[in-house]
This record gives structure tokens, sequence and C-alpha cells, in this order.
């Protein structure tokens, strides 16, 4: 059946990365599913289908798949500071900050750093 063919999965899920820059990340999100589903271990599926659940507001799968993604990679720090913006957006700043700080522990790169704020409140004896 040629929709469940390898090949077809790899164009799904170049045609989904399309679609997220293209800002449709609800047709990202039905194009990945069946990805997923044929390739559940797929871990850059699972990344890009995070990306497109947060893109479209759905915090909450978003947060699944993010960590999910850590759950096997947990040095990855892109998915550590993705999930610390839907937690932020989900007005949850003590799990964000968390997630924000292990992104920029793990690759200092500058959004990274500054989304840490690891000055903030360092040392001031603070709660």
């Amino acid at each position: 059946m040629p929709e469940s063919s390898p090949e077809s999965h790899v164009i799904d899920f170049r045609a989904a990365e399309q679609l997220l820059a293209a800002r449709d990340p609800r047709g990202a999100v039905k194009l990945l599913d069946s990805v997923i589903a044929a390739h559940p271990e797929n871990t850059a599926a699972r990344l890009l289908r995070a990306r497109a659940f947060f893109a479209s507001a759905q915090l909450r799968a978003a947060e699944l798949e993010f960590s999910i993604v850590l759950e096997r990679e947990p040095d990855n720090a892109f998915a550590h500071f993705a999930l610390a913006r839907t937690y932020e957006r989900a007005a949850r700043p003590d799990q964000a900050r968390r997630h924000f700080r292990l992104a920029a522990a793990l690759d200092p790169q500058p959004d990274y750093l500054a989304a840490a704020r690891f000055d903030d409140g360092e040392g001031d004896g603070g709660s």
C-alpha cells in the first residue's frame, strides 16, 4: 500500500516541515500522525509534531510530545528549551525555568543562556 511506504513517510515528514514553516501547524500535525503511527520511535518526527502542537497552541499535546523526546534524548537542548517555552506559555514558570537552565547547561548558546536567567535571584538569599 503506497501511503504506508517508508518513502511516503519521508515525503510526509518533509511536507510537514514545509507546512510548519508556512504557518500551517495543524496540517503538519495531520501528516505527522501517520508517520509517528508507523514509526513511533522516530524522535525527529515527534520533535516536529511537538513544535507543530506548540505553534497551534495545543500546549498539553506539545508538553507530552517534548517529554517523550526528552525521555529518549535527555541531552537534547532544543527539546528542553522548547518544553520550557511550552511551560512558560502555560503559566508554569518554575517548570519553565528548570528546562531553560537545562537547555543552557547542555548548549550555552545566547538564546538559551538569556532565557535561563542564571543571574536572576542567584545568591540573593531569596525564597
